[in-house]
């Protein structure tokens, strides 16, 4: 079997053992995983969700695939996470649940999360595409709620193109197994409508060898990122919760002024950096959101992602140290 066959089937158990999840469900790419976890919970038509819009298109737009609408609410400048008073603020009698994006591979508060969704009867959905081994309270993300994963080629860990949700829910998983895979459980015997977002044994295959190695090279991104913390002096450097690990899919400083002179700085001395994310998602012509989401706003005009793979050696590091640092 090419499709769906005993690759996927064991990188899925060896997924949800390491992150001590009861079920993870494999998907074609962490969008599939995002919007069969929305419909496997009954997320749809007349729902709200409610959605950060510094984070990237796919989180609103699985939720408005559903048929639901999705709700922007503000973020914390402190993570770049949902702020949990504006997820209270952005509540109406519509809304289903929250959908919480960990963004740059710190998990937003989860016990904040949870307590608004036992208050409301809500549902969480975790965004944890870049967060792969990010943990609050020694816990991981995606575990909380229903997960959903990424490994897209720029994540932590990839396999081509790929996605998992994970989830303590029976009823949700196999909901999950039956919409990924044309709504069948056994062969032409079709229970609901679904999709073709099975992923292949290939692509399983890369994921599993990306597995055995995703501690490690996580361990090496904190590393450098320990290092980035005690001598960066010209940019402000993240801000990590004490209840928190973080995955440092990227490092993400932020630039008050003359970010673009920074970037061109960067540039002109061969270090590689980002912008993760310049339009919040409600300002896309695809939303185009008339709302004030004043730290959104200032955030996205503020941040700059700089190299933090596993690959860089120390002179690598030393060397964006120096560049950062002489930029004035």
């Amino acid at each position: 079997m090419l499709a769906q066959g005993p690759e996927v089937a064991a990188f899925e158990i060896e997924f949800a053992d390491l992150l001590g999840a009861d079920e993870a469900i494999a998907v074609n790419s962490g969008t599939s995983a995002l919007l069969i976890a929305l419909l496997a919970a009954g997320i749809g038509s007349g729902d709200e969700v409610i959605v950060p819009s510094f984070t990237f298109a796919a989180t609103a737009n699985s939720v408005a695939l559903t048929g639901a609408t999705p709700v922007f609410a503000d973020i914390s400048a402190d993570d770049f996470c949902l702020d949990p008073a504006a997820i209270e603020a952005a509540i109406t009698p519509a809304t289903a649940g929250i959908m919480p994006v960990h963004l740059y591979g710190h998990p937003g508060p989860l016990d904040a999360y949870i307590a608004i969704c036992d208050r409301h009867g809500l549902r969480l959905f975790e965004d944890a595409a870049q967060a792969h081994l990010a943990s609050w309270d020694g816990q991981y993300a995606g575990t909380f709620g229903i997960g959903a994963f990424s490994f897209y080629p720029t994540k932590n860990m990839m396999s081509a193109e790929g996605g998992m949700i994970t989830t303590s829910d029976a009823a949700v998983a196999r909901t999950a197994r039956l919409l990924r895979n044309q709504g069948m459980e056994r062969r032409y015997a079709n229970e609901i409508v679904g999709f073709n977002c099975r992923m292949t044994d290939l692509h399983a295959a890369i994921g599993r060898a990306q597995l055995s190695r995703i501690v490690e090279w996580t361990e090496r991104r904190r590393q450098i990122a320990s290092v980035y913390n005690a001598e960066l002096q010209t940019v402000a450097v993240p801000t990590v919760n004490e209840r928190a690990t973080h995955a440092y899919h990227q490092y993400t400083v932020r630039v008050p002024e003359g970010r673009d002179e920074f970037l061109e700085h960067l540039a002109a001395n061969e270090v590689g950096a980002g912008v993760y994310y310049p339009t919040p998602v409600h300002r896309l012509p695809s939303f185009d959101l008339s709302i004030d989401l004043p730290i959104t706003d200032r955030i996205a005009g503020e941040v700059v992602s700089i190299p933090v793979h596993p690959a860089l050696s120390d002179d690598d590091v030393s060397r964006v140290i120096e560049v950062v640092n002489s930029w004035s």
